[in-house]
């Protein structure tokens, strides 16, 4: 049986969530009770669950059911084995992204000196702010909870459902399985219906 690893962009994600339901709340209902009616198995990590609860705004309360479909646990960390390659091309990854933050604030630094026009200032700093955060974190794991999705998704042999390029890049990295997240509905109900074809772990 098939096992799916969410990270929240199934629910916050317009472009994913909307298959399931016109806003947040009703696509979160409506993802729940497709899942009732599946075989599959849906895990989130704690660190990632306790996220989502904290979107009480855009999500509203969480209800009983989410837990009774999708299984909340982290990641064995302390038992999991990871190739070193991975550790070092993360390293190295970082290491050019920081020099390249770096190079970023020299070039504003050095347009808001040589400008005269002060009233620039508050736009080149939000511009600088743009860049930076795009140089810094895009195409990257950058978070404790894209860390325990993948770990978690890495021990479980299980399908990795996100829209975060970055996440999907280093899972690609290490061999996790992937899903488009805007075709999750369409795998479900193939799997409700018990179609040939929806087995991921073949």
């Amino acid at each position: 049986m098939d096992c799916f690893v969410l990270d929240t962009s199934v629910f916050t994600n317009p472009d994913v969530y909307a298959q399931f339901g016109g806003d947040p709340p009703e696509a979160l209902n409506g993802f729940l009770e497709l899942a009732r009616r599946t075989q599959l198995r849906f895990f989130m990590p704690r660190s990632v669950y306790e996220e989502l609860r904290q979107m009480k705004s855009f999500l509203g309360t969480l209800p009983a059911a989410f837990e009774a479909s999708v299984r909340v646990r982290s990641p064995r960390k302390f038992n999991l084995q990871l190739p070193a390659a991975m550790v070092y091309e993360l390293i190295e990854e970082v290491r050019q992204r920081v020099d390249r933050g770096r190079q970023i604030a020299e070039e504003y630094a050095k347009a808001v000196r040589e400008s005269d026009q002060e009233h620039d200032l508050g736009r080149a700093i939000n511009r600088l702010r743009e860049r930076y955060r795009e140089a810094l974190r895009q195409g990257i794991i950058d978070s404790r909870e894209d860390m325990d999705v993948l770990l978690l998704a890495y021990e479980l042999d299980g399908v990795l459902v996100s829209a975060d390029e970055g996440l999907r890049k280093w899972a690609d990295k290490v061999g996790v399985k992937l899903l488009s997240p805007e075709h999750l509905r369409r795998v479900m109900e193939l799997c409700a219906e018990d179609a040939p074809g929806a087995d991921f772990n073949r």
